[in-house]
């Protein structure tokens, strides 16, 4: 009986404490759990550059796709400015209803079929295309932007690393006649750089990466420009870290940031 009452009392205060450490977390409002997120995914990059001795600290793109209005706003009020969107259509209205925010920057990651191409040009603010993955849809959007005023949009390589039929991009093989069309006939788009979305399983030694790499060499070869002029867009919430360590300069980070996303709406 005393042992069962000295077990009791020693366990009781711990459990105690794990249910206030509970209680705390789950009594955190959206922005504080936004906010929380991103400095901890910032302090993770600063860290990596600090270890991987980087020239510079890879950009941080908050992907936020199906996610509402008002955690985007929450993101942006705790400093956070480029934000990417898988879906066309999701990415123009968004960009409306957050037009007055001018120095937001929009990264589109997703898919784009040719014949909604025009509607990159209804999106405000803009800051770069990172799924060419055609000579056609190349220059269907060249064509489309010479409407546009300023500047011409920064686009990515697209490309298929891990040979997977459900991803979009080029083969690698084909990096460098799209990026040499781009450079040559395409007057209205900048190529930016080369991005990839990594195998879901991919052993130690990153294939993926090492791969668009390696098309970045030839690229920059058959370009006549340097490889550090041609960014590296890659890495996601599950392996942006590696993808730092292997040069991303671009890493599109969401569900790290704004949980976990909900399809059924």
């Amino acid at each position: 009986m005393l042992l069962a009452v000295l077990i009791r009392t020693c366990i009781r205060p711990r459990l105690t404490s794990f249910s206030t450490m509970a209680a705390q977390a789950s009594s955190l409002t959206p922005a504080q759990e936004i906010t929380n997120n991103l400095s901890a995914v910032r302090k993770s990059i600063e860290d990596l550059k600090t270890t991987a001795d980087l020239k510079h600290e890879p950009r941080l793109v908050a992907v936020s796709k199906t996610k509402p209005i008002e955690a985007i706003k929450l993101a942006y009020e705790a400093g956070q400015r480029h934000f990417g969107e898988n879906y066309i259509q999701e990415l123009v209205t968004k960009s409306e209803e957050l037009s007055s925010l001018s120095d937001i920057r929009w990264h589109f990651i997703g898919h784009l079929q040719s014949n909604k191409a025009k509607m990159l040009a209804q999106v405000k603010n803009l800051y770069m295309m990172e799924t060419i993955d055609s000579q056609k849809i190349a220059t269907t959007i060249n064509r489309m932007w010479e409407s546009v005023e300023g500047e011409p949009l920064r686009v990515m390589l697209q490309v298929n690393t891990s040979g997977e039929g459900s991803k979009s991009g080029v083969e690698p093989k084909d990096a460098v006649p799209l990026a040499s069309l781009i450079a040559s006939s395409c007057p209205r788009l900048h190529l930016a750089g080369l991005m990839t979305i990594g195998s879901p399983n991919p052993t130690p030694d990153q294939p993926d990466f090492t791969c668009l790499k390696e098309c970045r060499g030839q690229v920059s070869r058959a370009l006549g420009v340097s490889e550090e002029s041609l960014e590296l867009s890659m890495g996601m919430s599950g392996d942006y870290q590696e993808a730092i360590r292997h040069g991303s300069t671009n890493v599109r980070v969401g569900s790290l940031i704004f949980g976990a996303r909900d399809y059924s709406k």
